[in-house]
């Protein structure tokens, strides 16, 4: 939202007020930041994820650049379209936009066509969410409740599998700030291997990683008997799930 439009927004909700004394009274600890500006770049997305408790509705994307691209979006209106429109339109239109400058020699421009460029091919990867079996890691995602058959193949959220699901590829994608922050400009939650208790028994067909007593591979099989560790890290590739779906 141009900040233009978010001034109006506050108008409309909150009359005439004063700008640097909301910026100040931001977050649960106020903040430091001189503009609204200043404000949305380096602290929002952080207050807002501590504000609602590791689960931010509003996510940060970024290139790892504070002259770079920057993107709040929605995360209940992120589907397969909308993040395709981000990664081909608004970061393609950036992309272009710093490639005619960097022709040009504008100070910054090559380093910033850099990073948008790699940010681009992560984000690529995330549309696609295919997994790798030689690292055991992947762009995928992966509800362990769910049988096998009805595993997202690409970047295809499903909002009742909650927040802490659909986060991790833009986590697991690789950090372009912040250690453990993934795409993000901030860490919005810790990430969790495995979670607590055990899951009463599941088919092997359906839930293989439920079969697993140690951290499963890409593609788990399973073992001989059932374990029910409530694994989170399990990547699957795009073939075996079009397999199981058959």
């Amino acid at each position: 939202m141009p900040l233009t439009r978010l001034r109006q927004l506050l108008t409309a909700a909150l009359g005439s007020f004063d700008e640097h004394a909301l910026i100040a009274a931001a977050g649960l600890k106020g903040s430091k930041s001189k503009t609204l500006e200043e404000w949305l770049r380096d602290e929002f997305f952080e207050q807002h994820a501590k504000l609602f408790h590791d689960r931010p509705f509003i996510w940060h994307l970024w290139d790892g650049r504070p002259d770079g691209f920057h993107a709040l979006v929605n995360y209940h209106k992120l589907d397969h379209a909308t993040l395709q429109k981000l990664t081909y339109s608004y970061l393609g239109n950036w992309i272009q936009q710093q490639s005619d400058d960097a022709k040009a020699d504008k100070p910054g421009a090559a380093e910033r066509l850099g990073a948008a460029r790699a940010l681009q091919t992560e984000l690529a990867k995330i549309l696609e969410g295919e997994a790798d079996p030689k690292t055991n890691t992947g762009y995928d995602i992966f509800v362990r409740w769910k049988p096998l058959k009805n595993q997202a193949q690409g970047w295809h959220p499903d909002l009742n599998d909650g927040l802490r699901q659909n986060i991790r590829p833009f986590i697991l994608a690789g950090d372009v700030g912040k250690r453990g922050a993934g795409l993000f400009r901030a860490v919005p939650l810790k990430l969790k291997d495995k979670d607590r208790g055990t899951e009463p028994t599941r088919p092997k067909s359906d839930y293989p990683w439920f079969w697993c007593e140690e951290e499963p591979d890409t593609d788990p099989t399973g073992a001989k008997g059932f374990v029910g560790n409530r694994w989170n890290d399990v990547h699957l590739t795009l073939a075996r799930k079009k397999e199981a779906s058959l």
